[in-house]
């Protein structure tokens, strides 16, 4: 358990929690220490609550897993790393083992998002289950850096005959012995007692060799699956070799042995000669005096480190017989020139019980750390080799400092949630190892290394180290946060020069949240002037319908949007960090496109990823949400524990955390989302608690209790254009309200008042920039997905009933007991945020190929333009109309146009005009 907190750090966690993460702490805490850019500050997930909804239904699945997922999984790959007991845990699958993709070179990851989760499940429910997790875990983390600190140390298990030594599986540990240990022996027998725990291949029992030109050595598997010895004195291709018949069972002890004399090779397995060669003609002596003596690892660089155990490994300066090879399957050895039983509890060393005191040394192939806070679920050499690194190779190194990032976030996480002080310990030296290497390296260095695609990628390491940096107040935090400049990046973007076209996506969008938090801490413009071109990049010229960016994880040229999708559109990842740059952005600039975007993005793309179905194994959250006509959602991705189920799982944990801000300056709370939810706000003494069933209803009530006198500033979305309206107690409030722009109500409030606020929906369709036909229908904020297993886009009308509002609503017939679907043309449309595993078609074909008004047809074919755009679509771009006389004036304007431009006939466009002043519409 964690020493109490002292109070100053207390007030500290809590203005990380309400000015960074927004995930825990005392209310108002930090509010007077929030960074003097900020005119709003978030507040704590512990100070809003979640009511019964669409929101709360969505997190209990993620609560549930998380509740239920043993946590001794995703810390086995750390613990293996520093070869402590896994504790019989099996890691995760996907990327987050040695066999998963690129050999697990993302491994660690996804323990730091889980941890940010559950910090984030802790402050929204208090339940102590979650904080117990995170105390596993840090514990684990904590254990296992004190482990790589100091020289590996024996990890004693039961073993054949008492005890034996196992090398975990993800260690990268090896028995190096020493150099006199053949003695130049001309006749040999090497034998081991051996339980191997995976059936990689080429992972040697023994390896004595120069390097890959003079060796011998011994290998549980070869590319056959069986046991081989072989020596040479000229590499590969010269070796004398022996195979064996048959595997070695996983998980069960063996008895390996070699002789080697009289010019006769012979392998023994479980005292049974299993393979001879009469042509041995090389012996240790012939080899020479070699520099390497091995147990577990190999010459080959690219071979496995041995996973299994030890019980004894004897090298005899003869050839054992046949009936002696026998006698040792009872018993452990006892050869003259070296024997060692492995019965060592501690230490790193074995004791050699030959008489020649050859003792042995426990090693990690890749030596130590190059500093004591070094903390990662792989070796070191993941971070060194790139930093030499000039072509992106993913199998070799994949993204070191993105893990770090998540690891680093999921500690201050843990740390704001629980207090636990370790954790705090172990995020602070995990940056002052990054910057005791990265402050080291040429300015040139850094910024070849972060423009390298995957291999460079950092993720969002730059806000979580100006957020370490306000609690610890090291400058060398700060300094660190810094070397992550991507310059030609930064300063293109604060020129306003777009150069996102070829870039990968999320590889560089959370970067523009650290850079924001910089600008906080230095108050450099250009950081801020960058962050926000780039989001103008983004929305709406590389923006997918649901809120999502990115195709196949890179962006092409701007406003292609129809060009590009495909069933690899939309990474989940890119929409949950284009939400956190968007709620930060709002944070310094009240600009409503900012939550416009942030209630698109959240409504559709990041609750449409996540099934609608428990899981205890998986999260069930989308990698790619794919738009291509008729794709199904893949919620297991990858085997699991991908970015985007990490991210995923951090989404639907804080579904509150920009429902509602406040005015730094105390006087104005701001109404961002539609939500059932309760907001204690503390400085003022009051709760709001907003009841809605929001979007299955039109609206939401907010009832005040307490008094207290502020402005309440409520979001008027940008597709409200239906008749929003605010009342107080009843009583319609004066004013206009502006779709995409924010309602002001003023008052004393007193315990009680009631705010309701009305948010008509309209049905629409929003055409693609590159390709007009290409739309998506939207009713209100929510996306309608046409559900139909064909892979073409479907054709659709929808003008031929529109109302003088613009609605499309009329073109449908809404589904009984279905609420918010609606049919057309005997086609279903469902809101995506439906985790369903249903065939979907987010964009649908635009076809309109006849004048239709009110029902009525012209018998006039509806004319388009060469950029896709038609006749009928420049009508209803100037949708509302207050009446049929306004829409008519506008038919008479467009066609006249048209027709001046040689594009409609003149009898046509008179056909067309008297069409729409006989047509009937609804208002």
């Amino acid at each position: 358990m964690a020493p109490p907190l002292s109070r100053r750090t207390l007030l500290r966690s809590a203005m990380i929690a309400a000015a960074a993460s927004g995930l825990t702490g005392t209310g108002t805490a930090g509010a007077s220490a929030a960074p003097a850019a900020w005119s709003l500050l978030p507040l704590p997930l512990d100070k809003v609550s979640l009511g019964p909804g669409l929101f709360a239904d969505k997190r209990q699945l993620m609560l549930d897993h998380a509740r239920g997922y043993d946590v001794n999984r995703l810390v086995q790959v750390f613990r293996a790393n520093a070869g402590l007991s896994t504790r019989g845990a099996v890691a995760p699958g996907g990327w987050e083992g040695l066999d998963g993709e690129a050999n697990g070179n993302l491994r660690g990851h996804y323990t730091g998002h889980f941890l940010t989760m559950l910090a984030q499940a802790y402050a929204s429910t208090g339940d102590a289950v979650y904080a117990e997790k995170i105390r596993t875990i840090v514990a684990a983390l904590h254990d296992s850096r004190e482990a790589l600190r100091r020289a590996p140390q024996v990890l004693s298990v039961p073993g054949k005959f008492g005890t034996a030594a196992e090398n975990v599986r993800g260690s990268y540990q090896y028995v190096e012995l020493p150099a006199q240990l053949l003695g130049g022996a001309p006749a040999i027998t090497l034998a081991a007692w051996i339980r191997p725990t995976h059936d990689g291949s080429w992972a040697r029992v023994f390896d004595f060799g120069d390097d890959t030109t003079r060796y011998l050595y011994l290998t549980a598997r070869n590319a056959s699956g069986v046991p081989r010895f072989a020596i040479t004195t000229s590499g590969a291709g010269g070796e004398q070799g022996i195979n064996g018949t048959a595997a070695l069972p996983l998980d069960q002890w063996s008895h390996l042995a070699v002789t080697i004399g009289g010019g006769v090779g012979t392998l023994y397995v479980n005292g049974q000669a299993v393979g001879r060669n009469p042509g041995m003609t090389l012996t240790p002596a012939a080899l020479g005096t070699l520099t390497h003596h091995w147990l577990g690892r190999s010459n080959y660089s690219g071979d496995p480190v041995f996973a299994g155990a030890y019980d004894g490994f004897d090298v005899w300066s003869r050839a054992l017989t046949a009936a002696e090879i026998t006698g040792l399957q009872s018993r452990k050895g006892s050869g003259d020139l070296a024997s060692y039983g492995f019965d060592e509890t501690s230490g790193g060393t074995f004791a050699d019980s030959s008489g020649r005191g050859l003792t042995a040394t426990l090693r990690r192939t890749w030596g130590a750390p190059s500093h004591a806070g070094f903390l990662a679920a792989y070796p070191e050499t993941q971070f060194i080799q790139l930093e030499s690194m000039t072509a992106s190779d993913y199998s070799k190194v994949w993204a070191p400092y993105y893990t770090a990032h998540k690891i680093l976030r999921g500690l201050l996480d843990a740390y704001l949630a629980t207090g636990d002080a370790r954790a705090l310990d172990l995020a602070s030296g995990m940056a002052d190892w990054m910057h005791a290497r990265l402050s080291k390296l040429p300015a040139a260095t850094l910024q070849r290394m972060w423009g390298l695609f995957s291999s460079g990628e950092f993720g969002g390491i730059v806000e979580a180290l100006c957020d370490l940096h306000d609690l610890t107040g090291k400058a060398e935090h700060l300094a660190l946060a810094r070397l992550f400049d991507l310059d030609r990046l930064i300063d293109a973007c604060a020129a306003n020069t777009d150069v996102l076209d070829g870039l990968h996506a999320n590889q560089h969008i959370p970067i523009f949240t650290g850079y924001l938090r910089l600008y906080d801490a230095t108050g450099e413009r250009r950081y801020l002037d960058a962050a926000r071109n780039f989001w103008d990049m983004v929305v709406p010229h590389r923006m997918y319908a649901v809120g999502g960016t990115s195709n196949a994880e890179f962006w092409r040229a701007r406003d292609v949007v129809a060009g590009v999708i495909s069933g690899a559109s939309a990474e989940t990842c890119c929409a949950y960090n284009m939400l956190k740059l968007s709620r930060a952005l709002f944070l310094h600039a009240q600009e409503p496109k900012y939550m416009d975007y942030y209630e698109r993005a959240l409504f559709n793309q990041v609750l449409g990823s996540k099934r609608d179905a428990p899981d205890a194994e998986k999260p069930l959250v989308t990698y790619f949400l794919g738009l291509d006509p008729g794709h199904v959602r893949d919620y297991t991705p990858k085997q699991g524990t991908t970015c985007c189920e990490g991210t995923g799982l951090e989404s639907a944990t804080k579904y509150q955390d920009t429902v509602y801000f406040v005015a730094a300056d105390g006087g104005a709370l701001y109404v961002n989302l539609f939500s059932p939810s309760t907001l204690e706000w503390s400085g003022k003494g009051v709760t709001v608690t907003q009841s809605t069933g929001f979007p299955f209803e039109q609206g939401t009530t907010l009832t005040v209790r307490g008094d207290a006198r502020f402005e309440l500033r409520v979001r008027v979305p940008a597709w409200a254009t239906a008749g929003f309206r605010v009342r107080v107690n009843g009583q319609a409030v004066s004013g206009s309200p502006v779709p995409g722009s924010y309602f002001a109500v003023a008052r004393d409030w007193r315990d009680g008042d009631v705010v309701r606020v009305d948010t008509p929906f309209r049905m629409r369709a929003e055409r693609t920039p590159d390709e007009p036909s290409v739309q998506a229908v939207f009713y209100g904020p929510l996306n309608l997905a046409a559900r139909s297993a064909s892979t073409s886009y479907l054709p659709v009308s929808l003008y031929r009933n529109a109302a003088l509002s613009g609605d499309l609503v009329s073109s449908f017939t809404a589904v009984d007991g279905k609420p918010l679907h609606f049919s057309l043309g005997g086609v279903e449309f469902a809101p995506f945020f439906e985790g369903t595993e249903d065939p979907t078609h987010v964009y649908v074909r635009r076809a309109e190929p006849w004048v239709v008004f009110g029902g009525v047809d012209s018998g006039v074919a509806n004319p388009v333009k060469t950029n896709g755009s038609s006749l009928l679509d420049e009508v209803w771009a100037g949708a509302p109309f207050a009446d049929r006389a306004a829409l008519v004036a506008r038919v008479r304007t467009v066609v006249a146009s048209w027709v001046a431009g040689g594009l409609l006939g003149a009898s046509d466009g008179d056909a067309v005009v008297a069409t729409a002043q006989r047509a009937v519409y609804v208002s």
